[in-house]
């Protein structure tokens, strides 16, 4: 394996500093004790940190997973939801969303760096503000080629309807 591919390393006890060498490189695992002393070297860290591993028989781990198997449950059962569950409700609302969209209806074609450069945000949160404005109807879809989004203003958009689909933005 290479080694490039491990950027965190932990050496237990060796036999020589070449051995150390080859695991941590640089020397220092051939002095450890053994017994679960070890050299932990991190990406963020420049000289290893020395650790101290426990050992838990296989006897215990089983004590321990009995007891927890035995404790009582509680009422009634908690349904429990993958982290991207969810994610699809809608976004908190962008202070500078009314402001891109008072921008958007004074152009006939708008893009993400657009708005970055006018508004002065960096490119995921212009990209976000596209985005949300594409979902409400004020824009239509990245036709690709760099050539930016076509405004809808002006092609029969009821800017009431719009504006609610807007979140936090004022009706006019």
């Amino acid at each position: 394996m290479i080694k490039a591919n491990f950027p965190a390393r932990i050496s237990f006890a060796v036999t020589s500093q070449t051995d150390s060498r080859v695991i941590l490189d640089q020397g220092g695992a051939e002095a450890l004790l053994g017994r679960g002393d070890m050299l932990f070297m991190s990406p963020q860290k420049a000289s290893p940190v020395r650790l101290q591993g426990c050992f838990v028989s296989d006897r215990e781990i089983g004590r321990l997973t009995d007891f927890w198997r035995d404790q009582e449950q509680g009422e009634g059962q908690v349904e429990l939801f993958p982290p991207w569950m969810g994610m699809e409700d809608e976004e908190p609302a962008d202070d500078y969303l009314e402001q891109a969209r008072r921008l958007v209806e004074t152009q006939e074609r708008v893009s993400a760096s657009f708005i970055q450069r006018q508004l002065r945000v960096g490119y995921p949160r212009a990209a976000r503000l596209i985005d949300q404005l594409e979902a409400a109807g004020l824009v239509g879809p990245d036709e690709g080629g760099g050539r930016g989004r076509e405004v809808l203003i002006g092609k029969g958009i009821d800017f009431d309807e719009i504006d609610e689909r807007l979140p936090g933005v004022e009706p006019r």
